[in-house]
């Protein structure tokens, strides 16, 4: 039965962004059954490889839970795919033609439960090695993250405002237009200590050969 709206009554508030975030979650619940079709492997078997709880993972799967950014690089680290490939196409489909213009304002999303917003701008290419990535960091925000795959290596370049990029153990501040190169496979981390967001490009190149076999 259909429900009834009394005309004085007013309706439930909704969350801003909410339809936006739940379709999210669905979009990354279907392409991690999809992955961990692709390489047969069971519920348990993809939670070992990733090093999550079978629980978590399988609330992912249904779109009941959503995950942290940091949580989503572990998973992609564990299916040895990288986080693009995690991510549902905010672009239209289709075969990429050369010139390749895309609109990191039409696809910036918030894919996770982080205060941060990703715009996954060139996807990853096997051919060039690397994906392209516009990355927002909202005030206060902080994350550290867990080593990559071996061989993985970022390049962050600072399109606005001020941020803290931990790199072999120390906080180093970088300016817009200024950038770095890290090891992506030992510990960093990104934090905005400012009150305006931070806006910056990370292009992540991974190495030829990325096993994605499970753990154990």
């Amino acid at each position: 039965m259909d429900a009834i709206t009394h005309k004085d009554s007013p309706e439930p508030a909704r969350e801003p962004g909410h339809d936006a975030s739940r379709e999210l979650a669905q979009a990354l619940a279907r392409r991690l059954r999809e992955l961990r079709a692709t390489r047969g492997w069971s519920l348990q078997q993809a939670a070992d490889a990733c090093g999550v709880s079978k629980a978590m993972l399988g609330q992912i799967e249904r779109a009941e839970s959503s995950p942290t950014v940091a949580l989503l690089w572990r998973i992609a680290g564990g299916f040895g795919c990288p986080l693009s490939e995690l991510l549902p196409a905010l672009a239209p489909a289709g075969a990429a033609a050369l010139p390749e213009v895309r609109s990191a304002a039409r696809m910036r999303a918030r894919p996770a439960s982080d205060a941060m917003l990703v715009s996954p701008l060139f996807r990853f290419d096997p051919g060039l090695g690397f994906e392209l990535l516009e990355l927002t960091l909202l005030p206060g925000y902080q994350r550290l993250s867990e080593p990559h795959a071996r061989g993985v290596v970022e390049h962050v370049l600072v399109l606005h405002g001020r941020l803290e990029l931990l790199c072999e153990g120390v906080w180093r501040e970088l300016g817009e237009g200024e950038g770095l190169r890290l090891a992506g496979d030992r510990e960093h981390g990104y934090r905005n200590p400012g009150e305006q967001p931070v806006v910056l490009l990370d292009l992540i190149h991974y190495p030829r050969t990325r096993d994605a076999s499970p753990a154990g």
